[in-house]
């Protein structure tokens, strides 16, 4: 076997692959996402489960001017990420889930606004532990646009079309 049939033999194998990763992947980020969601969800119903939950209590008292208590706004949270997780693992209502999913992360982010200090060890470059869980949320943020993309029929391509189309 030559070095141009190992190269070609190697191109093909990428090309195949690449194809599967743009046939599947959104389906599979999509997934992904449901179940980080109604998992992420799903223990906020239970006391002391969740890492993020006396800080997402604390923020929504906040928003809120303290009109919403920890004792409500932990299940109205809780029941909102299983909502979107379980619509983004149904694959049904992707613009109303998508819709929820940016709304409740827009809320995700505002601690770094107001509790900038509980959440920098330096600020702006060195988190805490609260820190790097809401800075993960920036991937969740992204994947929900790749995923956005495809409510109207868009798909991942695995090779661009030829120039001048």
């Amino acid at each position: 076997m030559s070095v141009e049939d190992v190269k070609e033999s190697l191109e093909t194998a990428d090309r195949g692959v690449t194809r599967w990763m743009a046939r599947y992947g959104v389906v599979f980020l999509r997934l992904s996402l449901g179940i980080v969601f109604l998992w992420f969800g799903a223990i906020k119903f239970f006391p002391e489960m969740s890492p993020a939950q006396e800080l997402a209590a604390r923020t929504v008292g906040v928003l809120t001017g303290g009109w919403v208590t920890p004792e409500v706004a932990l299940p109205v949270l809780a029941g909102w990420e299983c909502l979107i997780g379980i619509g983004l693992l149904a694959g049904r209502a992707l613009r109303t889930v998508l819709f929820l999913l940016y709304l409740q992360m827009l809320g995700t982010l505002t601690p770094i606004v107001i509790f900038p200090h509980e959440l920098f060890i330096h600020i702006p470059h060195a988190t805490t532990l609260e820190g790097q869980y809401i800075i993960k949320n920036l991937v969740l943020i992204s994947a929900g646009i790749v995923i956005g993309a495809t409510v109207r029929g868009g798909k991942m391509v695995a090779e661009p079309p030829p120039r001048g189309r």
